[in-house]
């Protein structure tokens, strides 16, 4: 399933991305003809024809990636758009943490999730920026960025209508064929919440039973796995926390000192403010079987996404991607990875040429934050980007396609030269 109508060009056949996606078994030939007569697809939502890259898994399962260096190029609402690479904290890694290649994507996470018991505990690699070096590893956060921003869930087009879980697992399902999690299938070792629908419960039971299988001890190795949901509840035990996913029965379980230390590091997911805008948590949790067969949780990250599932820092920009979509523009949410200090618009508007851009002003009195807020003014003002701002003390701005509502407020100029990445 997906949420946009796409056509590709396939070893001489044109057929919709749609089909191509929930069917591709029943395509296996034509996917493996033009893989070794033409070496790749191609998308057909420009004019010439943009290549698509065609993969195969290690489970012969074949799938459309965008062409390297083309994600620019696509139409928005494509599900091969992607912004300028300075807009994404993908940039802070090097070649060894995300490899891409002919049969998917290889990702070096800094956990293990296999650890030897005849050997002593290796130190978890740090994934942490030293000397102006690329990180070498991605972390759970990273991690969970990547997954969203290649299955386009940081994107958000009026064509596409609506969004929901079914929509999100279908194409985070999509994205982790191919992919592997430290040399380890991601299909196997991660277990992504599929949405609950009577017709499939029991093979859904069976996946996840299944995925409980594989963890635990198995001969000279204690095997950890990773799942995906989105957080429903979060209750306190005796010991610690009750942490209950959205369509999944199997509640995953933390301690306090663990709980405690996410509730930090991920504020804005669990500010009660975020609630009141109707806003989401999505989870990335690594876990392991404790010997009562419970599946406890060793580390996690959390994201605060809207309604539609588009990440937010803060739930003033919940409020502005709902805001956003409400009035029916189209537009993507730059995110981080594990880059703390990246600093990038909080939303790009992909349906003007060149690109607009949005800033959330949630804080005042910090004079750090006044600094970096000065700096992106200037930033913008100098390149005559085209600027949306909102003091959220204020109204909320205008936010309409220009010729369809009120003129936008916007610096002086004339165009955007040069990739964004303010501060």
């Amino acid at each position: 399933m997906t949420d946009a109508d796409g056509r590709v060009r396939l070893g001489g056949r044109i057929l919709p991305l749609a089909r191509l996606r929930e069917h591709a078994g029943e395509y296996a030939t034509v996917f493996s003809r033009a893989k070794a007569e033409v070496g790749h697809a191609e998308c057909l939502c420009r004019n010439p024809a943009l290549r698509l890259v065609i993969r195969c898994s290690r489970a012969g399962r074949y799938h459309l990636a965008g062409w390297p260096g083309d994600g620019e190029r696509h139409e928005a609402a494509c599900p091969f758009h992607k912004l300028a690479p300075g807009l994404s904290g993908r940039e802070g890694y090097s070649a060894e943490a995300i490899r891409e290649g002919d049969n998917g994507v290889s990702i070096r996470l800094d956990a293990v999730l296999a650890r030897s018991l005849t050997e002593p505990p290796v130190a978890k690699a740090s994934s942490e920026q030293q000397e102006g070096r690329a990180r070498r590893t991605v972390g759970l956060l990273g991690l969970l960025h990547w997954l969203w921003e290649e299955s386009q869930l940081t994107a958000w087009h009026p064509r596409w209508r609506r969004r929901n879980w079914w929509i999100c697992h279908a194409r985070l399902h999509e994205q982790i064929e191919g992919c592997s999690i430290n040399q380890d299938p991601a299909s196997t070792a991660l277990h992504i919440v599929p949405p609950f629908h009577p017709d499939s419960a029991e093979r859904t039971t069976a996946a996840f039973e299944g995925f409980k299988a594989r963890l635990g001890r198995h001969g000279l190795k204690e095997h950890r796995g990773l799942v995906l949901g989105e957080i429903k509840t979060v209750t306190p035990t005796q010991y610690g926390v009750r942490v209950a996913l959205a369509h999944q029965r199997t509640p995953l379980y933390a301690s306090t000192a663990l709980h405690q230390r996410v509730v930090r590091s991920y504020r804005s997911a669990f500010a009660e403010a975020a609630s009141e805008q109707d806003a989401r948590r999505v989870g990335l949790f690594l876990v392991e079987l404790s010997p009562k067969g419970h599946l406890s949780i060793v580390d996690m990250a959390a994201m605060l996404v809207n309604r539609l599932y588009i990440p937010a820092d803060s739930s003033h920009e919940v409020a502005m991607g709902n805001a956003l979509a409400a009035v029916g523009r189209a537009f993507v949410k730059p995110v981080r990875y594990d880059g703390t200090d990246a600093v990038f618009p909080d939303f790009v508007l992909t349906d003007v040429a060149p690109h607009a851009y949005v800033e959330v002003y949630g804080i005042r009195g910090r004079e750090s934050y006044e600094q970096r807020k000065s700096v992106k003014q200037a930033y913008y003002q100098r390149r005559g980007a085209q600027l949306i701002e909102w003091d959220v003390a204020e109204p909320m701005p205008d936010l309409s396609l220009p010729g369809v509502g009120r003129p936008r407020r916007h610096a002086e100029g004339v165009g955007l030269g040069g990739r964004p990445t303010p501060g």
